[in-house]
C-alpha cells in the first residue's frame, strides 16, 4: 500500500499537470460512470493529500469561486491502487525521466515512450486494463486503476473526512499535539498507533517499522508509557523521514554510517538470498549515486538478517495483520 509521500507526490503531480484545466471525465471500466458525470467538463482547481487519502477539486467553470459548488473526488489507492500518467509531449510528466509515461502506486515507474523521446503516438493513449476513471485535458491523462476508495464528494464531505484523521507529518499545518495526546493516552502498542490514521496519517508498514528502530523503541510499547518528549522526537524524525521521501520519491532511513559496503543480503550458507515476493522497490534503484534497496531499511524486510548497528537477528512479528519488523537487541 502507497505511504503517505507517493500520495503527496500525486498531488502534486495533478497540481502540475492539470490545475486550471478544464478536463473530460470518463470511467472506461464502467464502475464510475455516475461519479465521472458530476465532475466531467469541470475545471480542475486543487490537488491535496491528507496521509493516504487524496482529493482533486474539480469547479464548475461559471462559478468557480462558489464553494458550495465545488466537487471533490477522493481516491484511497489501498493495497492495489494505481495512477497512469501520459502527456502529447507538450508537458513534462513530473518526476519522470526520459518517458512521458509514470505509474505511481507502491512504487513509481518511468515507462518507454511509444514514439519518439517527448511524445506519445496517437495521444490519448488507449486505457490499459480496468481503468475506473480517466481525467483527460488537451494535453495529459491520468487514469486510475484498483483503488480501493473513489467517490466524489462535496467540501463538507470533504472536510468530514479530513477531520477523521491523524495529523500528517508531511504537511506544513499539522498539529503534532494532536498526536501527542492521542498516544498519551492510549495503552495500545505505539507500533499498532503509528498504523492507526486517527492518530497519525500517512505511515504505512515502512515508515512504522523504521521509525521505531530510530527511536530505539520497543514496538510493543504502550502509547501512555512513552515520555513525551520521546513521542515529540519520533513525531521530529518522521517529518524529516516523509518529507524527504516526498522529494525524493524514495524511502531512505539509514544514515550513511549505518550502511556499509554495498552487498546483495546472504543466507545461513552465505549464499546471495533471493528475493522475497513483493520485495521493496524504489523508484529510483536504477539511478546512479542512488543508495542501493538493500541499503535503505534498518529493519524492514531484513528479518533473519544481523542488525546493521548490534548484530542482532532482525525479528518479524505479527501485529493487528500487519508485518511488523524490529530490533530485539536495540529496541529493548
Amino acid at each position: 500500500m502507497p505511504e503517505g509521500h507517493t500520495v503527496h507526490r500525486l498531488a502534486e503531480t495533478f497540481e502540475a499537470l492539470f490545475v486550471g484545466h478544464e478536463v473530460a471525465v470518463t470511467s472506461p471500466q464502467g464502475r464510475f460512470r455516475a461519479g465521472a458525470a458530476m465532475v466531467d467538463g469541470r475545471q480542475v482547481g486543487a490537488a491535496e493529500a491528507f496521509g493516504k487519502q487524496m482529493f482533486v477539486r474539480f469547479d464548475d467553470v461559471v462559478r468557480f469561486d462558489d464553494v458550495a459548488d465545488q466537487r471533490w473526488l477522493r481516491v484511497h489507492l489501498g493495497l492495489y491502487g494505481a495512477w497512469t500518467f501520459a502527456s502529447d509531449g507538450s508537458r513534462d510528466i513530473v518526476h519522470a525521466i526520459g518517458a512521458p509515461r509514470k505509474r505511481v502506486s507502491e512504487t513509481e515507474t518511468a515507462l518507454p515512450p511509444d514514439g519518439e523521446r517527448g511524445a506519445v503516438a496517437g495521444f490519448p493513449p488507449q486505457p490499459r486494463g480496468q481503468v475506473r476513471v480517466r481525467i483527460l485535458s488537451g494535453h495529459a491523462v491520468a487514469d486510475l486503476t484498483g483503488p480501493t476508495a473513489c467517490e466524489v464528494v462535496t467540501t463538507l464531505e470533504k472536510d468530514a473526512v479530513v477531520a477523521r484523521l491523524g495529523p500528517d507529518p508531511i504537511r506544513a499545518d499539522a498539529e503534532p499535539a494532536r498526536f501527542r495526546e492521542a498516544v498519551a493516552r492510549s495503552r495500545t502498542p505505539i507500533a499498532t498507533l503509528l498504523m492507526d490514521q486517527g492518530v497519525l496519517a500517512g505511515v504505512g508498514n515502512i515508515y512504522r517499522a523504521e521509525a521505531l528502530y530510530r527511536a530505539r523503541l520497543a514496538p510493543m510499547s504502550s502509547g501512555r508509557s512513552l515520555p513525551s518528549q520521546t513521542v515529540d522526537a519520533l513525531w521530529a524524525d518522521l517529518v524529516v523521514l516523509m518529507r524527504d521521501g516526498v522529494r525524493t520519491g524514495r524511502i531512505v532511513t539509514t544514515r550513511p554510517e549505518d550502511r556499509g559496503p554495498a552487498a546483495a543480503p546472504l543466507d545461513e550458507q552465505g549464499r546471495v538470498r533471493a528475493p522475497r515476493r513483493g520485495a521493496a522497490r524504489q523508484n529510483t534503484d536504477a539511478d546512479p549515486g542512488a543508495v542501493p534497496r538493500e541499503q535503505s531499511f534498518y529493519v524492514y524486510q531484513r528479518d533473519g538478517l544481523p542488525c546493521r548497528v548490534c548484530g542482532t537477528t532482525v525479528a518479524l512479528t505479527e501485529l493487528a495483520g500487519r508485518k511488523l519488523y524490529w530490533c530485539p537487541g536495540c529496541q529493548r
